[in-house]
């Protein structure tokens, strides 16, 4: 199945397209990680103990899963609430600079995530996303998902 929505456009962010940025905020903006984020080391570290044993950033993958287990064509994805959207209805409004940039480029962000998705779904491949506080806060629970998932073969 192909996923025919059109591709947001996302503007350019520099001075020349009318977005500012501080050094402060360019600064702090460069500290954020890709991969290896403080809740991504836990969730592995924890998965890990548990016996599981997995691939990180797969890049055969469409998306490149931060963890991904062949064996049970596992997919799973720790996302950040301001990047991938996480309430974004509620949220989007809050944004007060340089909204003509932030917004598109998370409601893009929220689209290639269910492209993704779809990508590997089409690879019979099941997709799990949490939330970055829900593996600071229930960790526990996210790993116990994913073990039940291993072990039936079913989404708990």
């Amino acid at each position: 199945m192909n996923y025919e929505e059109p591709k947001i456009k996302v503007p350019r962010f520099n001075e020349a397209s009318g977005f500012y940025t501080t050094k402060k905020r360019s600064k702090i903006m460069s500290k954020i990680r890709g991969k290896n984020s403080k809740p991504e080391l836990l969730f592995r570290k924890a998965l890990w103990a548990k016996g599981v044993r997995y691939r990180i950033n797969n890049t055969q993958l469409p998306g490149k899963p931060d963890i991904s287990i062949k064996k049970y064509k596992l997919a799973i994805f720790i996302d950040g609430e301001f990047w991938h959207g996480y309430n974004w209805d509620e949220r989007k409004n809050t944004i007060k600079s340089n909204r003509r940039f932030w917004i598109p480029k998370i409601e893009r962000n929220l689209q290639r995530d269910k492209e993704v998705n779809q990508a590997l779904q089409d690879l019979s491949y099941t997709v799990f996303r949490f939330w970055a506080k829900d593996i600071k806060n229930e960790l526990g629970k996210c790993i116990n998902d994913v073990l039940v998932f291993i072990n039936t073969g079913k989404i708990n």
